[in-house]
């Protein structure tokens, strides 16, 4: 089973280190050590956190949708009839097009905390091995 260092769990989750090191000390997220005394995480209780969605979380009632990157709006571009938006969610960058009314009644603009909803039933996978021809 793969381990995880602190700072690649970190980056995994979208946290700083720190954060990552308190939920392990208070037991939310189970580590080992390694003969250095380095704390590592089980790829397999790293995997459950992820999945886990808390129970008050109030998107449950209302949507579907389970893929949500909150993040800082980074790029809005509008012409006559469509935008662009761009949105920064941790190491994730995710583009949006919609109508130009939409983002108009959204107040969509660069700086401002936005969430993007991603419901497909296509999704490419793609390993650290990069493209192959």
């Amino acid at each position: 089973m793969p381990t995880y260092r602190i700072s690649d769990a970190a980056e995994l989750l979208g946290v700083s280190a720190d954060t990552v090191r308190r939920m392990v000390d208070s037991g939310r997220l189970p580590a080992t050590r390694d003969e250095s005394g380095r704390r590592l995480l089980d790829g397999a209780a790293l995997a459950q956190h992820l999945r886990a969605v808390p129970e008050d979380d109030p998107a449950r009632a209302f949507s579907s949708a389970r893929n949500r990157f909150r993040g800082l709006v980074t790029s809005v571009t509008r012409d006559g009839v469509m935008a662009s938006v761009e949105i920064q969610a941790g190491p994730h960058r995710v583009v949006s097009l919609m109508s130009r009314e939409a983002a108009d009644e959204l107040g969509l603009q660069v700086g401002g905390l936005a969430t993007a909803i991603v419901k497909s039933t296509n999704v490419v996978v793609e390993t650290g091995g990069g493209r192959h021809a």
